[in-house]
Order: structure tokens, then C-alpha cells, then sequence
């Protein structure tokens, strides 16, 4: 293919048009439209530069940096809880979304239970996948627990919560929090005998705080009691915020590891 001559261009630096065929001068026409409106094309070359930097960033593995040829292969699984751990958040966060088509969170009387009681009851006996359903979505959320502690552990003795990735390590307990609040903000919606005694524990706890107790307690339970206005903040809580709080830290986490490279045993 030849190259282009000079005056197959615009003074603007654009083909002109007599060379182009229709889909490509819709295409032109379109994104010179845009472009004039939102500067379309800056934002289109720093996400170019911000990919090729990205890949440019991509760690070696432990055998590939050290030309081990495969002796430290029992250190792969471990790396990978990190990615675990987010697969599981994924997995419960859509399973969990298709959930709240279904939850009511009520604690008013129907029946010989309470709404959310029975919407859940609904969920695991009547609707179709319910029980498959939730079950995957309960599953995820522990195994995400589990995989989270163990990822903290892998960082801790193996030295990579040292320089310069101390602000990833603190980020990371900051997550590890975060989810133990996703697991009990959960555990709480299905309002039952569990739910029940597993909220006032958490009031108990809350006011045993110096100076703030009381404070916390009716921030976060809606008074010493556990009522209407508790649900209604552990629904809050578990379905509005920690998402969005959660997705972006651990956006900003992995963004880190990207451009840090995955740290190496000490």
C-alpha cells in the first residue's frame, strides 16, 4: 500500500472526503462531531497512553524474573488469591443485585413473620433459582472473606507489605474491614433469630465505645433497639454504599499493584 500523498489531506489534517468510502467519512463526520463537543480525541489518546503504560507496567513472574525454571511453583497459587478474592466480589455483587429484584427490607408483620422474613422465604422455596440463587451469593461472599484473609496473610510473610508498598498494604486492611461490614451488614437483612441476637450484639458493642457509643449506636442501628430503622440502615449500608466504597478502593488497589509490579518473597 502506498502512502499518502500531501493533498490527500484537508488543511485541518483530515483525508478528504473524495478518498474516503461512506462508512469511513460517517465515521469522520461523526467523530469530528463529537470531538468538537467533548474533545473526544484527547480523551481517546490518554486512554491509549494509559494502556501502553499499563502493559508496559505488567510484572514478570517469580520464575521469569529470577530464571528459576519452575523450582518455586508452589508460590503461584498464592499469588492469585488477590484475583480470587475480586472474582468472588464480582460473583456476589451480580447475584446480590438480581437478590434485591426480590427483598423487601420490612420489619412489618405478615403473617406469622416479617416481610423481609418472607421475601426471603419466598426467595429460597417459590421463586424459580431462588435457592441456587442465593446460595451462590452467600457462598461467594464467604469464599471472598476467606479469600481476602488469606491474600492479607501471603502479603504479610512474604515481605510485600514493606517499601514502597506500604499505602497498598494499608488499603488492604482498610478492604479487609470493609468486607467484614458487607458480611454483617448482610447477615443482618435476613431478619431472623440469628440476625436478631447478631444485631444487638452489635448495638452491645457500639455503646461499649468510650465517649461515642451512644453516638454510633443511633447512627448506625437507629437507636439501643433493633427496629424498622435498623434494617433500613443495614440495607443502606450493604446495598447503596459499601458497594461503590468497596469497587473503588479495589479499583484503586489493583491500579497500584499495576503500576508497583507484584512484590516478590523478601
Amino acid at each position: 500500500m502506498s502512502l499518502e500523498k500531501k493533498d490527500d489531506f484537508d488543511h485541518k489534517g483530515w483525508m478528504k472526503e473524495k478518498d474516503l468510502t461512506p462508512v469511513e467519512t460517517t465515521f469522520l463526520t461523526a467523530l469530528i462531531w463529537l470531538d468538537t463537543r467533548f474533545r473526544i480525541v484527547d480523551y481517546l489518546e490518554i486512554l491509549e497512553t494509559l494502556y501502553y503504560r499499563i502493559n508496559l507496567q505488567m510484572p514478570k513472574s517469580h520464575t521469569e524474573q529470577y530464571n528459576l525454571d519452575n523450582k518455586f511453583w508452589y508460590w503461584y497459587p498464592l499469588y492469585t488469591l488477590g484475583l480470587f478474592s475480586t472474582l468472588a466480589y464480582i460473583v456476589a455483587a451480580i447475584s446480590g443485585a438480581l437478590l434485591g429484584f426480590y427483598y423487601a427490607p420490612s420489619t412489618a408483620e405478615s403473617g406469622d413473620a416479617t416481610v423481609a422474613y418472607e421475601a426471603l422465604r419466598y426467595i429460597m422455596t417459590e421463586l424459580q433459582f431462588g435457592f441456587m440463587l442465593r446460595s451462590i451469593h452467600r457462598w461467594a461472599a464467604q469464599v471472598m472473606v476467606a479469600a481476602v484473609f488469606l491474600h492479607m496473610l501471603r502479603v504479610y510473610f512474604t515481605g510485600a507489605y514493606k517499601e514502597p508498598r506500604e499505602l497498598n498494604w494499608l488499603l488492604g486492611i482498610v478492604l479487609i474491614s470493609l468486607t467484614m461490614v458487607f458480611g454483617y451488614t448482610g447477615y443482618l437483612l435476613t431478619w431472623d433469630q440469628l440476625a436478631f441476637w447478631a444485631g444487638q450484639i452489635g448495638v452491645e458493642m457500639s455503646l461499649s465505645i468510650p465517649l461515642a457509643g451512644e453516638w454510633v449506636a443511633q447512627l448506625l442501628f437507629g437507636g439501643f433497639t433493633l427496629t424498622q430503622a435498623t434494617l433500613q440502615r443495614m440495607y443502606i449500608l450493604h446495598v447503596f454504599l459499601l458497594p461503590f466504597v468497596v469497587t473503588t478502593l479495589i479499583a484503586i488497589h489493583i491500579g497500584i499493584v499495576w503500576v508497583q509490579g507484584i512484590a516478590e518473597p523478601h
